[in-house]
């Protein structure tokens, strides 16, 4: 194979490499809207020539309306070819989950029931003034009890899970019953919830 032969098949390869070379998607995206935009200004140019103000107008939203029309076009053709770039902003992967009691809060019902229960008690006590003191320390201790008591009933169990989101960002979220998370379970926000995806 002599040097003229050589540079000629390399040339064809060359040739024929640059024929099957693609645009990247964000190449065609680019020249999309530089097209985009060079039409628009046409369009703008020649609404200017309208005489009346009204059609004039008309004319400049119609060719807004056809540029925003081609840029969707453009940016519609980019994701297609290019699915990684759309970025789901709702879905994440839970990196936490943590099972917490919540302290219940009493009320009045159960200081009350409390106290009537312990003065109760408390009567039952001695007699003469040690009697009064027996049922008001009896009252006393019974509020307390009873708040307590209502307290522990009313104590629940709620899940935090938290998530760390594709974009970045992360979220805390709060379930009231275990929901079935566990750490690595891919996830997608939805109403101001977290749900399997």
């Amino acid at each position: 194979m002599n040097i003229r032969t050589l540079t000629l098949s390399l040339m064809l390869a060359g040739l024929s490499a640059g024929a099957l070379a693609q645009p990247t998607a964000k190449e065609v995206y680019a020249a999309d809207t530089k097209k985009a935009a060079a039409r628009y200004a046409e369009d703008k140019k020649l609404c200017s020539e309208e005489k009346d103000s009204g059609a004039r107008m008309q004319c400049q939203r119609d060719a807004k309306a056809e540029y925003d029309k081609a840029l969707a076009a453009a940016k519609s053709h980019l994701n297609a070819a290019n699915p990684k770039a759309v970025a789901c902003n709702e879905c994440g992967r839970v990196v936490g989950v943590n099972v917490v009691e919540k302290k219940g809060e009493g009320s009045a019902v159960g200081v009350i029931a409390g106290g009537v229960a312990g003065a109760l008690l408390g009567n039952q006590v001695g007699g003469g003034s040690g009697k009064k003191l027996a049922t008001i320390a009896g009252a006393a201790g019974g509020a307390y009890a009873g708040n307590k008591v209502e307290e522990h009933m009313k104590t629940t169990k709620q899940w935090h899970v938290k998530v760390q989101f594709d974009n970045g960002t992360q979220g805390d979220f709060t379930f009231a019953k275990d929901p079935g998370f566990a750490n690595g379970d891919l996830v997608k926000e939805t109403n101001h919830t977290v749900v399997r995806r």
